[in-house]
C-alpha cells in the first residue's frame, strides 16, 4: 500500500482510500497454495474495521445516514449487478441482483458497534430480504480522514 500511496497521494483530500483486510482461506486459486495460509493472530490489534452492508437499491443512503448519525464520517456506495442476464452473484448466501447496493464504511473499532446498531435499527436488517451486514478487520489503511 505504501507504493500506491506514493502514486495516488491518499493523504490529500479526495484522492481516495486504500486498505487491506485479512484473508483466512483461499480456494480455487493456482497462485496460492494451501500450505502458505496461516491462521495466526495479527501482532498489532486492528484499530479499524470495514463495515459492509448489502441492501436493496435505494436503501444505501439510509445506511449512510444511520452510520453518520452514529459517528461515521461517510462511506462508499457501489451498485451491485449479476454477471449475466439470468445469473446472480452470491455473498454469504444472499443473492446480489441488479437491484442491490453495497455500502462500505471504514470506521474505528471503538465506533463500530454504535454504527452497526444504528444501521440495523434504521433499515430493519433482520427482516426477510432486507440485506446483510458483515464486518472485517482492516490491517492497514491510507487516506482515511481523521
Amino acid at each position: 500500500l505504501e507504493s500506491l500511496n506514493k502514486i495516488f497521494h491518499f493523504e490529500k483530500p479526495n484522492h481516495g482510500i486504500a486498505y487491506t483486510t485479512d484473508v483466512s482461506q483461499v480456494f480455487g486459486s493456482v497462485g496460492c497454495k494451501e500450505s502458505e495460509l496461516t491462521d495466526q493472530e495479527s501482532e498489532d490489534e486492528a484499530m479499524y474495521c470495514s463495515i459492509t452492508a448489502v441492501v436493496e437499491k435505494g436503501k444505501a443512503e439510509d445506511v449512510i445516514d444511520a452510520a453518520t448519525a452514529a459517528g461515521s464520517k461517510g462511506g462508499t456506495i457501489i451498485s451491485a449487478r449479476g454477471s449475466g442476464i439470468h445469473e446472480t452473484s452470491r455473498i454469504f448466501s444472499m443473492d446480489i441482483e441488479p437491484e442491490k447496493e453495497i455500502v462500505i464504511i471504514l470506521a474505528e473499532k471503538t465506533d463500530a458497534e454504535a454504527i452497526i446498531s444504528s444501521i440495523r435499527e434504521k433499515i430493519d436488517i433482520e427482516g426477510p430480504g432486507k440485506g446483510i451486514i458483515f464486518v472485517q478487520d482492516v490491517s492497514e489503511i491510507y487516506g482515511l480522514a481523521k
